[in-house]
């Protein structure tokens, strides 16, 4: 299968997976995904659109400017995280190059709130983020919802759309097998399609 790469500058061409909006590392693997005709969809592909997906999540403030290299950090922290998902889903050991990225990034930046002081309201906590450590602040973020994830209660229903070529993830309660509408249509179509020409053979 021939591979189109393409940036997506405007709203995401699918809508967010089942899970995606309780588990932002899910939303965060699903960020890069194919879709029919080889078309990749990278919504970090570019410096701009990782810049609008950070603040999007409230990962960044509105006017951070990440550069190239922070953008690549957080596209291989996705692949690794992929790899882990698709480790989980598989019931397969795990590569310790995905185990050791997520770890350095859990460990790149303390995630306690410090106590803070209101003149008016008085004593409160809340987590400072100096320019410099907004990547780290992110990279661990996102590092420490996927283990969230793949230890917490729903890492037993996480799986893959299974519409082919789609390759993003969710979590499957019930009976839905396929990360939106529209590749749960594709899927009823391909098998109808296949049900039809095995009539006609």
């Amino acid at each position: 299968m021939r591979v189109v790469r393409e940036t997506l500058t405007d709203e995401p061409a699918l809508p967010p997976a089942p899970g995606a909006e309780q588990h932002l590392a899910l939303d965060f693997a699903d960020s890069a995904y194919v879709l029919p005709g080889g078309h990749f969809i990278d919504l970090l592909g570019t410096v701009e659109s990782t810049n609008r997906w950070l603040v999007e999540r409230g990962l960044a403030p509105a006017d951070v400017r990440v550069q190239e290299m922070c953008a690549t950090q957080l596209r291989v922290l996705r692949e690794h995280i992929r790899a882990l998902f698709a480790a989980r889903v598989a019931r397969q050991p795990v590569l310790p190059a995905a185990l050791s990225a997520v770890n350095d990034a859990l460990s790149r930046t303390s995630t306690a709130a410090l106590l803070q002081w209101d003149e008016t309201n008085g004593p409160y906590r809340a987590a400072m983020c100096p320019p410099n450590e907004i990547l780290d602040r992110a990279l661990a973020t996102l590092a420490s919802d996927a283990a969230d994830l793949l230890t917490g209660s729903d890492a037993d229903f996480l799986a893959t759309c299974d519409s082919v070529p789609c390759n993003r993830y969710l979590i499957r309660h019930g009976r839905r097998h396929w990360c939106s509408t529209r590749c749960g249509d594709r899927a009823r179509a391909a098998r109808a399609y296949a049900r039809a020409k095995s009539k006609a053979d």
